[in-house]
């Protein structure tokens, strides 16, 4: 009886876990689903997301809503606005769109207020303060625009989903919003350590030309567990730790040329970085941050990360250069070894992890 039972729960053991992440590929106005079995990573669906058929409109930062339900993507070039655009995730077809500013980049959902908080990277405007849009996903309605630094990138929320993190590339400033008060509630300098009130109200008041840091920060991920935030150095090749109780720079640690996204496992244990500028996926032991390893990736320019909810793998985008395909590549983060790689569009940029299903 007991080998009959065996032999019935073989087959359910032995079926794999599939992953899914969406990346969307700017150069191509084409985001791809990317399913991953464990073993080999394969493109299930390619999906055009432009609207104006004459140029090229920039995919650029891509998020899922926490229901998995719906998928999010910015179309960073316009006249000159960028745009916001709804997908399901059924089927992949388009639900609304709406307006938001400047070169639209990353984004992320409140689980708490359930506003979607997008930067307005401002790419070829002058370098003054841009601006953080806050949508309505539901009516997509953007309902205010939250004025930061120069540049904003890396959009990322709390765990607690109250406070929504960004970063400054060309003022090289670390902002916190609060999400419910839909304001800014504190502004760190990452290369003076702590800003004054006094250079909070005049950086905030004023419009004119601002400083370019040497920092360029370029993202920041909050710890999921504890009450710290990473940042990418991408100017000054490094990792800048925040305490985000004490609100100042707690640690910086050095890394390979053009630190770019950085994320942290579901568990806490682990941090993988982008080294842009190498080609290369470093990971860090968060306990001690140490550097377990330094992946070599398909080919060049790495870009964005997306792990997997288990902690178990991370899903990396990789431009590549002028006529070449994106790559994704798949890293298991146990062995810390490329495992798998698939070909989607040029200039693979944006990625989001959607959900993972036996």
């Amino acid at each position: 009886m007991l080998k009959k039972l065996l032999l019935l729960l073989i087959p359910f053991f032995c079926l794999g876990q599939n992953y899914y992440a969406y990346v969307a590929s700017e150069s191509e106005d084409t985001v791809s689903l990317i399913k991953f079995d464990g073993k080999e990573a394969v493109e299930e669906e390619r999906i055009d997301v432009g609207f104006m058929f004459a140029e090229i409109e920039g995919p650029h930062g891509i998020t899922v809503d926490p229901s998995g339900d719906f998928w999010y993507i910015s179309l960073a070039h316009g006249n000159p606005f960028g745009t916001l655009v709804k997908y399901s995730t059924e089927n992949n077809q388009a639900v609304a769109r709406t307006t938001l500013g400047l070169f639209p980049a990353s984004m992320e959902i409140s689980t708490i207020t359930g506003f979607l908080y997008c930067v307005n990277f401002n790419l070829h405007g002058s370098m003054k303060p841009s601006n953080v849009s806050v949508v309505d996903p539901e009516t997509m309605t953007e309902v205010t625009k939250i004025t930061t630094g120069s540049m904003p990138h890396g959009s990322r929320l709390s765990p607690d989903g109250l406070f929504q993190y960004s970063v400054a590339m060309m003022s090289g400033e670390l902002f916190e919003i609060d999400a419910l008060e839909l304001k800014v509630s504190r502004v760190l300098d990452l290369e003076n350590n702590m800003m004054t009130n006094d250079k909070k109200e005049s950086m905030m008041s004023s419009m004119v030309e601002m400083k370019h840091s040497m920092v360029k920060p370029t993202w920041v991920i909050p710890h999921p567990k504890e009450n710290i935030a990473y940042i990418a150095g991408n100017g000054s090749n490094e990792v800048i730790e925040v305490n985000l109780d004490k609100w100042e720079v707690s640690d910086r640690f050095k890394t390979g040329k053009g630190p770019y996204n950085l994320e942290i496992t579901p568990n806490g244990k682990l941090m993988i970085g982008t080294i842009k500028s190498e080609g290369k996926t470093a990971i860090w032991n968060l306990e001690n941050k140490q550097e377990l390893a330094v992946i070599k990736n398909t080919t060049s320019v790495s870009h964005g990360i997306a792990i997997s909810s288990d902690s178990k793998y991370a899903f990396i985008s990789v431009e590549g250069i002028g006529g070449e395909p994106g790559i994704v590549d798949v890293i298991d983060l146990n062995s810390y070894e490329l495992v798998s790689s698939v070909k989607v569009g040029k200039q693979a940029g944006g990625i989001a992890f959607w959900k993972k299903e036996i």
